[in-house]
């Protein structure tokens, strides 16, 4: 047991070290706006999606292995990442749209972190209103977001966000269950998809505001 709690924290150490430089791009570029390029406000808005899949995950593995401070820290910087996703549209949409988006982000988590609590006590019946819960944030972000960007489809932002809960889903049970291997995969899949959800988003405001970028 000792020997595979030092594995996996030394997996998590390994991840966390690998995006420190990103997530310090991200703030940066994010923090800037002005004169920010094409290309850099799709990978400053790529950063801050694989941060909200790793603290997501962190809380995840953490509650599993019963290191509650743990769990606590990383739940901080799932809400600080909130936060932050829901500030970079506040130069483009202002402060009110930046603070509906943190609420919506927030249902988002809330319901992940339910589906979490209900898997680890095996309530199927709780596992599924949670599920409903993630489905219907889904189509509330999309909803918000395609009402105030035409270049946001409604159809793919829900079908993106329903495919990214989805992968919250098998990740926890993967982690409930100790397949690691599965789990391993499946946050391959889940850092590609991000880079999707986040590239449509950049390329959104790009076509919106084309003279806010200087190139």
């Amino acid at each position: 047991m000792k020997s595979m709690f030092l594995t996996v924290a030394g997996t998590v150490l390994g991840i966390t070290l690998l995006f420190a430089p990103a997530t310090s791009f991200a703030k940066g570029k994010m923090a800037e706006h002005a004169g920010m390029t094409r290309i850099e406000l799709r990978l400053a808005l790529r950063d801050l999606w694989v941060e909200h899949i790793f603290w997501v995950r962190n809380v995840a593995l953490t509650t599993k292995l019963g290191d509650t401070d743990a769990a606590k820290i990383a739940e901080g910087q799932v809400v600080q990442n909130a936060k932050n996703i829901a500030n970079s549209i506040s130069p483009y949409y202002g402060q009110q749209a930046s603070d509906k988006l943190f609420k919506l982000l927030a249902g988002h988590y809330g319901a992940i972190k339910d589906y979490m609590t209900a898997a680890y006590a095996g309530n199927k019946e709780a596992e599924n209103a949670a599920v409903g819960k993630l489905k219907e944030n889904a189509d509330e972000i999309a909803s918000f977001l395609s009402s105030a960007n035409p270049n946001w489809k409604k159809e793919v932002l829900v079908s993106a966000l329903v495919t990214h809960g989805e992968q919250h889903i098998a990740q926890i049970n993967a982690i409930s269950s100790k397949d690691y291997v599965s789990e391993a995969k499946t946050w391959d899949a889940m850092r590609k998809h991000v880079y999707v959800i986040a590239d449509v988003l950049a390329n959104g405001i790009v076509k919106q505001f084309p003279k806010k970028f200087a190139k």
